[in-house]
């Protein structure tokens, strides 16, 4: 493990944004090239993923690593990238939200952010999302993948009516439909009519890259 990743491994588990920030800002500032830090940082935000897989930290630890990570990326690194004329290749285009009749949004807010920081171009539409803003949202941002969430098991068929309403305006053979939820499983995914399955946030990532034919 680099010197990096552990700094900001230790960090970031101290759960302390606005010190995160400053951590960040000291990498950059000690020399370290901004897109090797955005690098790091997604290494370090895997690692934190499956300590709270394994119960080593709870929900609301991981949403607080998400929101510090996520801040010093759009503070900090992309200022800096976009300055410095570097550009970071994004993995491609995603549209991601809760449909429609469903106002869970903690397990898409952190889909959303882990998907951010390991390099794709992340345009979250919130949750209770109507179909139709889904098929509207796809043409507009033109969207490589398609990530539907729903946490009830009322709301599981609307995520079918998604991936049939994309059918209807024909965008679902420009799409890749990734699907998760609590009640979301692989057998609902292929009923659906799903390209893909997240069982949780970091499998949802590895989903979204194996869509995109990103070979890790």
């Amino acid at each position: 493990m680099s010197t990096l990743v552990a700094t900001l491994r230790d960090q970031l588990l101290a759960f302390d944004s606005d010190k995160f920030v400053q951590t960040v800002q000291k990498a950059v500032d000690d020399g370290h090239n901004p897109v090797e830090v955005v690098n790091a940082l997604t290494e370090v935000l895997k690692e934190i993923g499956k300590k709270f897989e394994t119960g080593e930290i709870f929900l609301v630890h991981l949403v607080q690593a998400g929101d510090a990570a996520k801040r010093a990326t759009i503070e900090v690194l992309e200022p800096l990238i976009k300055k410095g004329g570097e550009k970071k290749k994004m993995l491609g285009k995603v549209l991601i939200g809760t449909v429609a009749g469903d106002i869970h949004d903690i397990g898409k807010n952190i889909v959303s952010m882990m998907l951010f920081t390991a390099g794709f171009e992340v345009y979250d539409i919130g949750k209770d999302v109507p179909t139709e803003d889904f098929v509207q949202k796809t043409k507009e941002y033109n969207a490589d993948i398609v990530a539907l969430s729903a946490l009830l098991t009322t709301t599981l068929p609307i995520q079918r009516e998604v991936i049939d309403a994309l059918k209807e305006a024909n965008l679902r053979q420009k799409v890749k439909i990734l699907v998760g939820g609590a009640p979301v499983s692989e057998k609902w995914a292929k009923e659906s009519g799903a390209d893909g399955y997240g069982k949780d946030a970091i499998d949802a990532v590895r989903a979204a890259k194996e869509l995109m034919g990103i070979k890790e």
